[in-house]
């Protein structure tokens, strides 16, 4: 028993021995089971599991970021990894129905140091322990992240499991992950993709109605078409902000479909995996860079149109998850900070002389923007952002919007 100025705290929370619940008026948080990490190189955590019961396989991940869990954890991005935070303390503000980039968990899994107990914010309508369960997740807490991320950082990205439940051994979950070849990418972007066409008109979310806006049809000048290898919403959203009436297509649409409703531009969307595996798609994006339309490449989709004009990709020793990467613009010298999410980049050896490297990442020059000599077309590694300050992300909005105008003017 605790006595502070003249309140008495009675409450005390066991650790690591009998299940506990900690209740308010809305949330509960029960930490009863054990769970177990197990890396490809052998590493082994003991941890206790804040999710669905079974097994997760996929490439662990470690994200810098401080919030944004719920983004992260939503971001077709995420398909195939084990998603790892270095902050300590994840499910702070819980999860509200408004900031997903998508309807449900893509990521495969999820690892943090520390669940806390209670979870507030004014939007928040569910823990994340609740939404990891609704969505069938499997996840570790109470494990020692630093040390994760320092094999991590250490040996590289590798595979590893996520095994829960009172049977949950190291064997067995060394035996699952040492089982697994890795995820297929062509699997993941067909797991992630829209299964129809469909059109997009919301804009961002604004504080003062508490919902996103909603422009009207002669605020959405520029007809765009989405190739869905993964799109999160806010990309969508950040587009119509820009003036762009969208039409979401599969990424396995033909050119020749897209082509045929003469969008203004086309935008290749990010997405989880290894674009190289994605010969259809490479060969989509050479027909219409061919035809000639405005073209803007998106993380994967940057990736696609760099190969699509002959370069090629390197794996990254360590995936690169977070919102502090330093981008530096080569004409004008500006450095921008910048959200990524990717394990592989376009290796800058291998850039033909079609292709003219505009962006590159601090300090490791890891390639970051591209535009296509004589064609319409730019590509940003990253995850472009809007905003109102100079020198950010939202420049690569800008200049797709220009591109568009170009091109109409003839």
């Amino acid at each position: 028993m605790i006595k502070k100025s003249g309140m008495m705290f009675t409450h005390v929370i066991p650790l690591f021995c009998e299940p506990v619940r900690v209740k308010d008026s809305k949330r509960e948080v029960h930490l009863s089971k054990p769970a177990i990490l197990a890396l490809a190189d052998g590493s082994i955590f003991h941890g206790t599991a804040i999710g669905a019961e079974g097994h997760a396989l996929g490439e662990v991940v470690f994200s810098t970021a401080m919030s944004g869990y719920q983004e992260l954890l939503t971001d077709p991005a995420s398909a195939g990894q084990l998603l790892a935070f270095t902050y300590p303390h994840i499910g702070n503000s819980g999860i509200n129905s408004l900031d997903g980039e998508s309807a449900r968990v893509q990521a495969a899994g999820l690892i943090i140091r520390d669940l806390p107990l209670i979870a507030s914010n004014w939007r928040s309508n569910q823990s994340l322990q609740d939404f990891l369960l609704a969505n069938n997740t499997v996840a570790i807490a109470d494990i020692d992240t630093r040390r994760l991320t320092r094999i991590l950082g250490d040996n590289g990205t590798q595979n590893g499991c996520i095994l829960t439940g009172a049977d949950a051994t190291e064997a067995r979950a060394l035996e699952l992950v040492r089982g697994f070849a890795g995820a297929d990418t062509n699997a993941l972007v067909a797991a992630v993709t829209t299964a129809n066409s469909h059109d997009w008109s919301e804009g961002p979310w604004s504080l003062e109605s508490d919902s996103h806006t909603q422009p009207s049809a002669d605020q959405l000048p520029w007809k765009v078409t989405v190739y869905d290898f993964g799109v999160p919403r806010s990309l969508l959203r950040d587009l119509v902000a820009k003036g762009c009436q969208l039409t979401v297509v599969p990424a396995g649409t033909p050119a020749s479909d897209v082509l045929a409703q003469k969008p203004d531009g086309v935008v290749l969307s990010s997405g989880p995996g290894e674009a190289s595996a994605c010969s259809a798609a490479i060969a989509t994006v050479q027909q219409l860079q061919d035809a000639g339309v405005p073209l803007f490449g998106v993380g994967l989709g940057h990736q696609l149109l760099a190969l699509a004009n002959g370069a090629q990709l390197k794996r990254l020793p360590v995936a690169r998850v977070g919102v502090n990467y330093p981008v530096k613009d080569l004409a004008s010298g500006q450095v921008m900070i910048s959200s990524q999410h990717h394990s592989f980049a376009i290796d800058a050896a291998s850039l033909p002389a079609s292709l003219k490297l505009t962006h590159a990442a601090l300090p490791d020059n890891c390639v970051q923007g591209i535009e296509v000599a004589g064609k319409p077309a730019i590509g940003f590694q990253g995850v472009p952002h809007l905003s109102a300050e100079p020198n950010t992300s939202s420049a690569f909005y800008d200049r797709f919007v220009a591109l568009m105008q170009q091109a109409k003017q003839g």
